[in-house]
């Protein structure tokens, strides 16, 4: 039985963000932050609160403000612009909006700052270092992504290279590979792994899901593509291995 905590998902409406919700809000209390007021019923079927406030327009200051009025135990940045407004807006949105939560959380006053849990993607690193495990067909993978999705690319890289860097509040990326909307089979593989198996977004939430409750992935970026283990035992494993899968 796990402890109930006050969580904020950043990108609340996102196809992840409101499975999460669901999984988390039996147990936890839920914040689900909204740009648009017409998402709020979304978010309350789910069983979180909505609350708007906008990645974009919103300071820095405004949630820091948010993470110490809430308690909050466990932020979840979920958001991206998702190709919308071209290479401008996924840099404010993927890094400028996600160096802004960064921020935020290390103004928190006080030694109990939140816990950070970051969706990213697949094979984000330095594109001169090549993981030394990738095969033939996971090169071909990240050359595909590299071209077709470079800006994205170039600025989640930028994010998590800055998140890498922080040392005043514990963080935990975790690198989905290419997302389907097919129901979860609760199976994944999880760590240093080949890149060419897509991953439900079922699945993806249910790996977040266990994350918020796992302080000790504190350091860690995690992949995760489809598998055939469970997900609980191949989450498990992973962090116990402790090796994190950045190539800054």
């Amino acid at each position: 039985m796990t402890s109930p905590q006050n969580v904020v998902i950043i990108g609340g409406h996102g196809h992840i963000a409101l499975r999460l919700a669901r999984l988390l809000s039996p147990t936890h209390s839920v914040t689900s932050l909204i740009r648009d007021p017409s998402h709020a019923a979304d978010i309350k079927e789910t069983g979180a609160h909505p609350l708007l406030l906008s990645l974009e327009h919103n300071t820095s200051h405004d949630f820091t403000q948010l993470f110490q009025q809430k308690d909050v135990d466990v932020v979840v940045f979920s958001a991206g612009a998702g190709g919308k407004g071209g290479e401008e807006r996924t840099k404010r949105v993927d890094y400028e909006g996600a160096v802004k939560i960064f921020d935020a959380i290390e103004a928190v006053h006080g030694d109990k700052k939140p816990r950070l849990i970051l969706v990213s993607a697949i094979d984000i690193r330095h594109p001169d270092l090549v993981p030394p495990h990738y095969n033939e067909a996971d090169k071909e993978v990240s050359d595909w992504l590299r071209d077709k999705i470079a800006a994205y690319m170039q600025w989640k890289y930028e994010a998590d290279k800055d998140l890498v860097e922080r040392t005043a509040f514990s963080w935990t990326i975790l690198r989905p590979g290419t997302l389907t909307h097919e129901p979860g089979r609760g199976t994944a593989c999880i760590g240093r792994t080949h890149i060419t198996e897509s991953i439900s977004r079922d699945d993806v939430a249910t790996v977040l899901a266990l994350l918020v409750d796992r302080p000790d992935a504190a350091g860690l970026a995690l992949d995760l593509v489809g598998g055939d283990d469970a997900i609980e035992q191949t989450l498990d494993a992973a962090i116990k291995l402790g090796e994190t899968d950045w190539l800054g």
